[in-house]
């Protein structure tokens, strides 16, 4: 493994079936590519789908691009914050319920993923058809590249 610094981020989306898995995914995945020890996870803002697999469109996305996934749903919690190194929200609606939850004792960098980027939220897909989907797996894999060029400069 490389002698970077360990990262810990946590990929926040709403319920954590469409947008986070695939971005814990995703990071997962270009991290290893580029020979970094990066421990990704994913989590959402809402319980709605906790212990639940991600949304097939999602499994079928990383399939198509050969990305491992294997998560299921879970909602954020306090001690979260003090054990990732990064939390990244999917949007700004998911941002402002992470930094209303944020403990006073919060250790972790809480921003918006695409913030490292062009500050453009990522869109849910969940209402939409299978286009959606590529559409957000294009996106995180450039958000994923983004965000380890910037955080590995520091």
């Amino acid at each position: 493994m490389s002698e970077e610094p360990e990262l810990k981020v946590l990929v926040v989306c709403l319920g954590n079936i469409c947008r986070s898995p695939m971005g814990e995914a995703v990071l997962a995945d270009v991290a290893k590519k580029r020979g970094l020890n990066v421990k990704v996870d994913s989590a959402g803002t809402a319980g709605y789908h906790v212990c639940e697999e991600p949304d097939e469109r999602t499994v079928a996305v990383c399939k198509k691009h050969k990305v491992p996934i294997n998560s299921l749903a879970r909602q954020v919690k306090t001690s979260d914050f003090t054990q990732f190194t990064h939390i990244l929200a999917s949007d700004k609606n998911n941002l402002r319920d992470l930094e209303r939850i944020k403990p006073s004792n919060a250790t972790a960098e809480v921003r918006l993923w695409g913030s490292y980027l062009d500050d453009q939220p990522i869109p849910d897909p969940y209402y939409g058809g299978a286009s959606g989907f590529e559409s957000v797996f294009q996106q995180v894999t450039k958000l994923s590249n983004a965000f380890l060029d910037t955080v590995l400069k520091k």
